[in-house]
């Protein structure tokens, strides 16, 4: 079992920056990968970046230079970092950690709110 806990959502101006943490319940370094998905009102989750155990790291081409997905594995934490923020990126962002072992599970964290807004 793993609990995710997220943190660092609010309200941004276009062009702002946030940084979102994800503190686990438990050890992340044997956890296969770790990501961070959004979902916008009215649209379907999709993934935003994810980090796996060896550090190969993957984004979606709309954040792509702006955002920066990085794991600490001695705080059993997940970051993004949004830098350019855009109205587009209004969300509702969650954690998400990817286990192959003893199943495959996947474990997600309540969500945070991030919207951009002049």
């Amino acid at each position: 079992q793993v609990q995710l806990v997220e943190s660092g959502g609010g309200s941004v101006q276009p062009g702002g920056s946030l940084r979102l943490s994800c503190a686990a319940s438990r050890s992340i370094f044997s956890i296969n990968a770790m990501g961070w998905y959004r979902q916008a009102p009215g649209k379907q989750r999709e993934l935003v970046a994810v980090i796996t155990s060896g550090g190969s790291i993957n984004y979606a081409d709309s954040v792509k230079g702006r955002f920066t997905i990085s794991r600490d594995n001695a705080k059993n934490t997940v970051y993004l970092q949004m830098n350019s923020l855009k109205p587009e990126d209004t969300a509702v962002y969650y954690c998400n950690a990817y286990l192959l072992s003893p199943v495959v599970t996947d474990y997600w964290g309540q969500g945070t709110q991030v919207t951009v807004s002049s």
